[in-house]
């Protein structure tokens, strides 16, 4: 009997043994990966931190290096679970057919999905921390709160895992995924408040800006290193977790789709 491809997923703990795969291969060159994730969001940071941050009044009481720093923390655990959910996992899917493999055991499409998306973050969670401990180490930060900023890593992880599936779910080859970087990634990254406010934004755009998942973790972030708490913490929290669940779920199907072409 056909499977409906849009039925709700199931959830079940055989992901795991997944995630363990893909971390034992990761494991091999895991500090290149992180150097490599790590490299450019701190670049970032330090460069234009203290060489555009010298021209700059403070912004929201804080030094502009401390003002980007939450952004950079929110940038670079985007850029690390897009990158491992759209190349990584279209590797495993359609160049190595890793995925084939595994469906010929007792794991399911949903549980496949599940521990690419978790791997993907798992990853991400690791970019946040190497940022934060970069922020703690320039005295950034001294807030206690700011050790929130790890399970909020693992949270926008998810988000953008979520979105990247979709996306590699459709994708035909590897260019394809410079379509999303260069229409999604990139204007998300100037619109959301990484690095400047967005209340300096036009109206229209700053409406634009509220429906992005990145501005949501930004709002979260940069309060919990200025030791304070976010202004909307629910709302927030909710947006990023929606996202997370429905990109999950419209990847999952657009997966099944594919597969059972």
């Amino acid at each position: 009997m056909r499977t409906n491809i849009f039925a709700l997923p199931q959830f079940s703990l055989r992901f795991l043994p997944i995630w363990r795969r893909n971390y034992m291969v990761w494991k091999k060159m895991a500090g290149p990966s992180i150097l490599g994730h790590l490299a450019d969001p701190v670049i970032y940071m330090l460069g234009l931190g203290y060489g555009l941050g010298g021209l700059l009044p403070q912004i929201g009481g804080m030094s502009y290096i401390a003002f980007l720093s939450a952004g950079t923390v929110c940038y670079s655990t985007m850029n690390s679970a897009s990158f491992e959910a759209l190349y990584s996992g279209f590797a495993r899917m359609h160049e190595q057919r890793t995925w084939e493999a595994i469906l010929n055991t007792p794991i399911t499409l949903d549980d496949i999905v599940l521990s690419e998306m978790a791997w993907a973050a798992s990853k991400s969670l690791l970019s946040g921390i190497a940022v934060l401990l970069v922020i703690w180490v320039l005295g950034l930060s001294h807030s206690l709160l700011s050790l929130w900023i790890i399970p909020l890593a693992l949270l926008v992880g998810l988000c953008f895992a979520a979105m990247g599936l979709i996306v590699t779910a459709l994708a035909p080859g590897y260019e394809f995924f410079m379509y999303y970087f260069t229409l999604v990634i990139t204007p998300m990254t100037l619109l959301c408040g990484v690095f400047f406010p967005v209340d300096q934004l036009p109206s229209v755009l700053q409406i634009a800006s509220s429906i992005l998942p990145l501005t949501h973790a930004v709002n979260l972030a940069r309060p919990l290193l200025n030791n304070a708490i976010p202004a909307h913490i629910v709302a927030d929290i909710a947006v990023l977790a929606g996202y997370a669940l429905a990109g999950y779920y419209l990847s999952l199907v657009l997966f099944r789709k594919r597969l059972a072409q």
